[in-house]
């Protein structure tokens, strides 16, 4: 499969929704890490951090899938 195919099928359908459960699970168990004492002592929330913390585990599972089609010619 192209890459520029891959990538639009990994970006589609079940793969997509997927990617965004990852994103969500994977994105607030991190922030509860790396930020709880933001969360829950009321010190500043860094929402660079927060917002990476999300982009990161959505990243890596479209770049799993997509090397995924990739590999599967």
């Amino acid at each position: 499969m192209k890459s520029s195919v891959a990538l639009t099928t990994a970006l589609s359908g079940a793969y997509l929704a997927r990617a965004i459960v990852v994103m969500i699970i994977v994105g607030s168990v991190l922030n509860l890490i790396n930020q709880g004492e933001a969360l829950f002592q009321g010190a500043p929330l860094n929402f660079a951090k927060l917002l990476l913390t999300y982009v990161v585990p959505f990243c890596v599972s479209t770049y799993g899938t997509w090397s995924g089609l990739i590999s599967a010619r």
